[in-house]
C-alpha cells in the first residue's frame, strides 16, 4: 500500500509542526480487504479505511483538511465526485484536551489497484496503478 505514506507526506508538508514531532501523527489502515475477481490474473485491489490521528495537535485544522482534500482530489477523487460518497465518506472526530490542543482523528475509505503480471522468468511483477485523473483537472491544466 502506498497511499497512506503519500497522504501522510502531503499533510506533513502542509503542517510543519508534524514534521518536527512525527510521533504525534499516527496512520492506520483499518478494516482492510483484498478484492480480486478470480480470473487468471493475480491483480487485485486493496480496500481499507485510513485512520489519521493527530495527537496533542495545536495547529490549524483548516491546514490539515485543505491538504487532505487536495490529496483526495488527485488520489481518490471518487470521494469528491460521487454525491453519495461526498456527503459521508470523509469523517472526523475531535477530542479537545484543553484550550490549545486536541486529538484529531480523520477516517476515509481508500482503494488501491495493483496489477500483477508474470515476467519472462515466471516471477510476478507487481505494479501499483495511478488513479485516473479527472477530466475537469486535465481541462484546468490546459491538457
Amino acid at each position: 500500500m502506498i497511499k497512506p505514506a503519500s497522504l501522510r507526506q502531503a499533510i506533513t508538508a502542509a503542517v510543519p509542526s508534524l514534521e518536527a514531532d512525527p510521533d504525534k501523527f499516527l496512520v492506520f489502515a483499518d478494516a482492510g480487504a483484498i478484492a480480486a475477481n478470480g480470473v487468471s490474473s493475480l491483480s487485485f485491489e486493496y480496500r481499507y479505511t485510513l485512520n489519521l490521528i493527530l495527537t496533542d495537535f495545536a495547529g490549524d485544522a483548516d491546514a490539515v483538511f485543505v491538504a487532505l482534500l487536495a490529496w483526495v482530489q488527485r488520489h481518490q477523487s471518487d470521494l469528491l465526485d460521487n454525491p453519495d460518497k461526498r456527503a459521508k465518506a470523509i469523517t472526523f472526530e475531535v477530542d479537545h484536551l484543553n484550550n490549545a490542543t486536541c486529538d484529531l482523528s480523520i477516517k476515509l475509505p481508500l482503494a488501491e489497484s495493483v496489477r500483477v503480471t508474470v515476467g519472462a522468468d515466471g516471477q510476478p511483477i507487481v505494479a501499483h496503478l495511478d488513479e485516473p485523473v479527472p477530466e475537469w483537472t486535465l481541462r484546468s491544466l490546459g491538457g
